[in-house]
């Protein structure tokens, strides 16, 4: 397993969602089962950090799953999941139960989480690409029941602002 965006999507998807703890034993037993090597643990908390810092993963406090309590990472809006080999048999091995989430309050999370990464690049473009955001509305709308407009046209507004200016 290379650890890609989407597998990690995939994987997370096996559940509903896990914890990041979770993922890393299911991502060692897919590693192990593959070949029987172990997983580079720097690159795993790399490949995840990533996968969250682009909307494929999204970090989510789940009120409704009762048998956690760390926030789960469920599979994002920019996500095309895909189940890597051999991980078929990880939510058997695992013994984690599918978990049922409620889409409207994790749709709220992630437009919450936006809104933030907007007003981020509003302040610092440099930090957090403004065009990239917009897109991300996009899919975060296409996603969950929410309306990213206002922000997707906020941010529009200071590309044509700075295009101006610059």
């Amino acid at each position: 397993m290379d650890g890609t965006a989407d597998e990690l999507a995939g994987v997370v998807d096996l559940f509903g969602g896990l914890t990041r703890g979770e993922l890393e034993r299911a991502l060692a037993e897919i590693a192990f089962r593959a070949d029987g090597q172990s997983v580079d643990d720097t690159a795993m908390d790399g490949a995840i950090d990533e996968a969250i810092d682009s909307y494929a993963l999204i970090r989510y406090d789940a009120p409704t799953v009762t048998d956690v309590e760390d926030p789960l990472l469920v599979s994002g809006p920019t996500a095309f999941p895909r189940t890597p080999d051999h991980a078929e048999d990880v939510p058997h091995i695992l013994g984690i139960e599918p978990r049922r989430l409620d889409r409207t309050a994790l749709g709220a999370a992630v437009k919450a989480r936006y809104e933030h990464d907007v007003d981020r690049a509003l302040e610092s473009p440099d930090e957090l690409d403004p065009d990239h955001l917009i897109d991300i509305g996009y899919d975060i709308d296409a996603w969950a029941p929410v309306d990213t407009s206002a922000e997707r046209r906020r941010l529009a507004q200071a590309i044509e602002s700075d295009a101006e200016t610059g």
